[in-house]
This record gives structure tokens, sequence and C-alpha cells, in this order.
């Protein structure tokens, strides 16, 4: 909404605006670009014309999409995925995400899918095989072995602390 609103401000015209991409008809100057990043930057927005840092966030914006935001499981393996939504070689995509940050592609949908793990697990809605199932594990039993690498409890520890975090309403 914001940088809609910011480029319909500068009398710009857009075609796409996406989850940290935007697509404008207009070939911007030095100076417009100053002033665009100048508008965004007010709310915490920045421009990224460096090509590697626009494909790194490119990556994670699949990545956090596809663990956090869709519930149909991928029907191929993730390489292929982002390899495919990002029209790239995976193998190239994974060096200059390492390159960047520091981790492999690999951990970074590790790390995401356990975070998600822990609000389902919060949400009390699912059990954990429907858990695992949801974020693409084979079994609980590689779940709860990623778990518990990331996090250091079981599923079942995090789940019973969460418990004990909580006072019912009539101990207050």
């Amino acid at each position: 909404m914001v940088v809609k609103e910011e480029l319909r401000k500068m009398g710009l015209h857009f075609v796409l605006i996406d989850l940290g991409e935007v697509e404008i008809m207009e070939e911007l100057s030095a100076e417009k670009l100053i002033e665009l990043n100048k508008a965004l930057l007010v709310y915490g927005l920045e421009l990224m014309d460096d090509k590697k840092a626009v494909l790194i966030e490119r990556i994670k914006n699949v990545i956090i999409e596809m663990v956090h935001y869709t519930d149909e499981v991928p029907k191929v393996n993730y390489s292929d995925y982002i390899g495919e939504k990002l029209h790239h070689d995976y193998t190239y995509l994974s060096n200059i995400f390492s390159e960047v940050k520091g981790i492999t592609i690999q951990q970074f949908i590790i790390n995401h899918k356990i975070e998600r793990a822990k609000e389902l697990i919060l949400y009390d809605e699912l059990n954990l095989t429907e858990i695992s199932y949801i974020l693409n594990y084979s079994s609980v039993a590689h779940l709860s072995n990623q778990f518990k690498k990331v996090t250091g409890l079981s599923p079942s520890h995090f789940k019973l602390l969460k418990d004990k975090r909580r006072c019912p309403i009539e101990e207050i």
C-alpha cells in the first residue's frame, strides 16, 4: 500500500507490485530514484539495485511464501521448486545465497519450517503427524529430529513449556 501510494504521488505507473518487487513502466532518472528511495525510507523500506541482493530477497520471499503461506505440499523437491519459480539454475541460486547470507538455502528452509512448526504446535489445532505432512516431512520422526536440532527441544517438550507458561484465568 505504501509503495503504491508513493509511486502514485510521484506520477509513476507500475505493472506489478509484489512482495519485495516492483515493476515500473517508466525509466527512472537518478534524481527520481533518489526521491523514491527517500520517500520509502520514511516507512523503513529501501530500494535495492544490487542484483545479488535483489535475487537473495526473491529467494527468501519464495521460501517464506512456500513455508508460511501455502498449505499445498510442493509436488517437486525444493531445489526444483525454487529454480522454477525464479527461472535460474538452483546451484547458481544456492551459491549466491550461501555467499551472501552465510547459510545454505536448505538451512534457511529448515529454520523457517521449524518456525512454522512452532506456530502450528502453539495453535494446538493439528497433531504432529498433520504438521509433518503440511511441512513436507517424510515422517514425524524426521520433523522431531530437525525440531530438536534447531531448538534444543522435542516438539512435545516445546508444547509442554507452552502449556506451563499459560495460567488459566481461574488461577490468576
